[in-house]
């Protein structure tokens, strides 16, 4: 079995009702095994949708969940995809671009699939190529393993952490530790 990292992410509806379902979805996927999850972070969103404010857009929930999966990299993002769309989420027309940043009920994205680098298609890159740039990622995925290190950028998680300009905010959420267990 492989150690994965996802990310995982809600800014429509009840999101920590969303971010638990979606830890009950993946324990319910027979070759995947749920390992751990980090605290919740709430972040503001990159860019908004077209035709809102930045005060309309509703910020994100985040976390990060690691688990080892026996599934390859694209069945698991089939799996990953599946869940998403059983938990509400729907892509909107138009382009990827344009996808990227809408509001959703559920993201979940591979950031680390083992030590592996791979790009499958416009829909999978492994690592995820905007990890480092993200603070709502490294933040979480420092709670989780912050000595990972980046099999391409060859840092750490901790030093990708220090080192980032992302000016977005992100602060921890007021939920319990282990918001993923009841």
């Amino acid at each position: 079995m492989t150690r994965v990292y996802l990310s995982l992410g809600s800014n429509v509806g009840d999101r920590l009702a969303t971010l638990k379902a979606a830890v009950r979805h993946l324990h319910g996927v027979d070759a995947i095994r749920f390992l751990d999850a980090s605290p919740l972070y709430d972040a503001e969103p990159w860019e908004t949708e077209p035709g809102q404010t930045d005060s309309e857009q509703r910020w994100f929930l985040n976390c990060v969940v690691a688990i080892e999966t026996s599934l390859a990299p694209r069945a698991l993002l089939a799996a990953l995809q599946a869940i998403e769309t059983a938990l509400g989420r729907t892509r909107p027309p138009g382009t990827p671009e344009a996808q990227r940043f809408s509001a959703r009920t559920l993201d979940i994205d591979i950031l680390f699939y083992g030590d592996e680098v791979l790009s499958a298609g416009d829909d999978l890159h492994v690592p995820h190529l905007l990890l480092a740039e993200r603070g709502f990622v490294l933040q979480p995925l420092a709670d989780l393993a912050p000595d990972l290190e980046h099999p391409v950028l060859y840092r750490s998680i901790r030093e990708l952490l220090a080192e980032l300009e992302d000016e977005h905010h992100v602060r921890p959420g007021d939920y319990p530790v282990r918001w993923f267990t009841d």
